[in-house]
């Protein structure tokens, strides 16, 4: 009904090109909205990380200045040197003050302490404690004052406790920046300066580089070890997380990353310090979810009012459809009446449109039609006794042949194409073997003709029957004789179909080897035994029919007669049982006849 309903296909096609636009509109619209979004997001994110950096790096080299500061000071460089020497009351005044400089210049500085390399002296001070002399005893830092001394800046940053803005302890130090005091222009370190730094500046600069709940920061060494995380389950992670590994191993100091592992999935953009500042490595990552917030929400506000914009549109589709297909419903319901009969339908008014004069002009016909039939009634009866006589006299094949034509015309235009087709396949056939004017002809006109005696029986038994037709094209134009196929599949329909096993198949394979067409048919049914495969042959030897003269061995033989008459002894025809099952049919035919002989010839 869909395919044949105007007012259907009217209905599907202003929908198609309502909801195609629309949706095409909702789906542009987000993924616009979506990439303008997420580039809007990472360069503003990456502008911040800059200028995180920017102040980080400011941070630090201002620690770096306190502890370059103290090679200005010749008192204090002459007690590094000879500390032992120094221990009257005016030199240890001198570097006590040097301390207490450092210690409360910075706000957050909570300690200083600086360890000898000569001997086991230490001096240290907090913002609780007074400058105190005493013995390194067992030091810790060995491996941190090993890098600094190995660092081509003499400086490195030992991160002491990874801080979360949530959980901030300020008590507690967030890194210690250790450098290598050389005795300068020596390259002979003398002692170690270490800073402890509380965590305020560090976490008030990083609190302005992200948005607490939609946006997560990192700050973290070169090495990957953690210095703050706005994530205490990432922080805790103890730089087992992929992406750390990732962005360390980066070659370029800043960038932006794809992510889709460690249970997080979005973008990761990152910026690294210069190695003079400590190298530490901005990274804030933002999750698909929130990035595209922005583009859902806008997308769900394109769709509401596509929602109610395609409401609107399928309403006024549908007034609009059966508006115009009402009227053609009600002429196609007189028009089958008047095809059962019933010249007198009662026809509404039209309206001024067109379908509305079709309407009238489709009524002044009936009525014309009326008038027809009843000025012409009687002379149809007058005549129609000689019309049967005259049809009756004109029964031939020609007749027969134009007859069947016309009823395949009617039953087309009936919408019946099953029936015109069939008749058409008849009428074929019966052409085909009338025409008594050629005997030879190409291979294509017999295969023309055998594919419609195979559809006829195809419609005969439905499901139960399949067939296949193969035949190259080297050999559709070679000349074969007239009905010399049928026979033998006729033969199958007669003796071997009703005993098949299964459905009923038959081949057909036509091709070219060497000089020669090799024509194969080939069936499912039972075969035939050697000893009735050997009567057979008997059979075409024979002059005529003999006892066994059956309708099989008549049809074989009139095929083996032929060839023999037509092709002389070039000919060959087999027949066998294949190692499938069923019975096949071989002929082997030379592509070129010797001379202009055929059947005619030889009657």
């Amino acid at each position: 009904m869909l395919k044949t309903s105007i007012r259907n296909k009217l209905i599907v096609l202003l929908l198609i090109t309502t909801i195609v636009p629309f949706g095409s509109s909702i789906v542009i619209t987000y993924l616009y909205t979506k990439n303008s979004i997420e580039d809007q997001v990472v360069a503003e994110s990456r502008n911040l990380l800059y200028q995180g950096k920017v102040n980080l790096e400011s941070y630090i080299n201002e620690l770096n200045d306190l502890t370059l500061s103290l090679y200005n000071n010749p008192d204090f460089i002459n007690y590094m040197r000879n500390p032992d020497q120094g221990n009257d009351y005016l030199t240890i005044g001198i570097v006590k003050n040097v301390v207490q400089t450092i210690l409360y210049t910075g706000d957050t500085i909570n300690g200083v302490r600086i360890s000898f390399t000569e001997d086991d002296r230490v001096i240290s001070a907090t913002k609780r404690s007074t400058v105190v002399f005493s013995s390194a005893g067992k030091e810790t830092n060995q491996d941190a004052f090993l890098r600094a001394e190995r660092s081509p800046y003499n400086m490195y940053i030992e991160p002491a406790f990874p801080q979360q803005e949530k959980d901030i302890k300020r008590s507690r130090n967030i890194i210690s920046v250790h450098r290598a005091f050389r005795n300068i222009p020596d390259d002979e370190v003398l002692a170690y300066i270490s800073l402890d730094i509380s965590p305020e500046k560090i976490i008030d600069l990083s609190r302005n580089l992200y948005i607490g709940e939609k946006e997560e920061f990192y700050l973290l060494t070169p090495q990957g070890e953690m210095i703050y995380g706005s994530d205490l389950d990432v922080s805790d992670g103890k730089n087992n997380q992929k992406w750390i590994k990732r962005i360390v191993e980066e070659k370029e100091g800043d960038g932006t990353l794809e992510w889709k592992e460690d249970a997080f999935n979005g973008v990761i953009m990152y910026d690294q310090l210069p190695q003079s500042a400590g190298g530490w490595i901005l990274a804030k990552r933002v999750s698909y979810a929130n990035l595209y917030e922005s583009a859902f929400s806008v997308a769900k506000i394109n769709i509401l009012f596509g929602i109610l914009g395609l409401t609107l549109v399928v309403l006024a589709t549908l007034f609009v459809s059966f508006k115009i297909t009402s009227p053609i419903r009600v002429l196609l319901r007189n028009i089958q009446q008047v095809e059962k009969g019933n010249m007198n339908v009662q026809f509404p008014s039209f309206s001024t449109d067109e379908i509305g004069l079709l309407g009238f002009r489709f009524q002044q016909m009936i009525e014309r039609i009326n008038t027809l039939i009843n000025r012409e009634y009687k002379l149809e009866l007058e005549n129609k006794n000689n019309q049967l006589k005259v049809l009756q006299s004109q029964i031939n094949p020609h007749f027969l042949y134009n007859a069947l034509q016309s009823i395949g015309t009617v039953a087309l235009k009936n919408k019946v194409p099953q029936v015109y087709t069939l008749i058409t396949y008849l009428s074929k056939i019966m052409r085909y073997g009338m025409n008594m004017e050629e005997d030879m002809v190409p291979l294509e006109k017999e295969i023309s003709y055998t594919k419609a005696f195979l559809l006829l029986q195809k419609e005969r038994f439905g499901e139960n029957l399949d067939y296949s037709v193969e035949v190259d094209d080297s050999v559709r134009d070679t000349a074969v004789p007239k009905m010399i196929l049928q026979p033998i599949i006729e033969n199958y329909f007669k003796h071997g179909f009703d005993i098949r096993e299964g459905i009923g198949r038959i081949e057909l394979v036509c091709m070219r080897k060497d000089e020669e067409l090799v024509i194969t048919i080939r069936d499912n049914g039972i075969g035939v035994t050697d000893e009735r495969l050997e009567e057979i042959y008997e059979h075409f030897k024979a002059a005529g029919l003999n006892k066994i003269g059956e309708a099989t061995n008549i049809g074989l033989k009139n095929v083996y007669v032929r060839l023999k008459l037509y092709y002389d002894n070039q000919a060959i025809l087999l027949l066998e049982n294949p190692e499938g099952g069923g019975f096949m049919v071989t002929m082997k035919l030379p592509m070129k006849m010797e001379g202009d002989s055929n059947e005619s010839n030889h009657h």
